[in-house]
């Protein structure tokens, strides 16, 4: 889950509002970030990605952990 910051400047049609308030990243019906191309597995949003997730380390511990659960390749 991607929680969003108010002062980040994300495009309404890929956020959503979840019932206890929090502001968030949508996801997709496989439950990635609307902003994820899946085709290459990068996000379609890089420039002006949340905080949150410029935090996020690629090939990172946490990475390899959800590319390993959900058998996509390093």
């Amino acid at each position: 889950m991607v929680v969003l910051q108010p002062e980040e400047k994300i495009p309404v049609h890929l956020t959503t509002r979840l019932d206890n308030g929090l502001h968030v990243m949508a996801r997709d019906d496989a439950g990635w970030c609307v902003a994820v191309d899946g085709m290459h597995m990068r996000c379609g949003i890089y420039e002006s990605r949340p905080q949150v997730c410029r935090r996020f380390v690629m090939n990172g511990p946490y990475c390899r952990f959800v590319r390993a659960e959900s058998s996509e390749p390093p």
